[in-house]
């Protein structure tokens, strides 16, 4: 018997995952940007302006005071202090045996009075890292 004259390709039985891996990492790096800003309350801060560097602790908490009085942890708004103190001593009660950061993100226009108020709240549901958030300061070279 004779061979053909046109070898025939081998079929290819296993399943190409490069365009699946493609699409898994994009998907990734969205996930990666888009989850610090779904962390915090949407709530208008003007934060104020300071030179020192910026610390990003993954696993913080966020406390956000509006200059209107509006508070919030993370993304939960809430009605007062009192409310503030138990959402947040839910929220610290659920951690490990490391305390977690606790960052204020305070407007720049409130008074010190209000902002000592809601320090004082914060350390009263527990919290033993405290923190304030701030805006890196725009220096213009000379």
């Amino acid at each position: 018997m004779r061979e053909p004259l046109v070898q025939s390709a081998p079929l290819l039985t296993r399943i190409n995952v490069t365009p699946i891996i493609d699409v898994a990492l994009v998907l990734v790096i969205i996930l990666l940007i888009t989850a610090p800003m779904l962390s915090v309350a949407d709530l208008g801060v003007d934060l104020p302006q300071t030179r020192s560097r910026d610390l990003d602790h993954q696993g913080h908490v966020s406390v956000t005071v509006a200059a209107d009085g509006k508070l919030a942890v993370d993304d939960r708004v809430v009605a007062d202090v009192s409310d503030l103190t138990e959402l947040l001593r839910g929220r610290l009660a659920h951690t490990g045996a490391e305390p977690v950061p606790v960052v204020v993100r305070a407007d720049a226009s409130l008074t010190h009075a209000a902002v000592g108020r809601v320090l004082s709240a914060v350390r009263a549901a527990g919290a033993v890292r405290l923190g304030v958030g701030t805006r890196r300061m725009e220096v213009a070279l000379p």
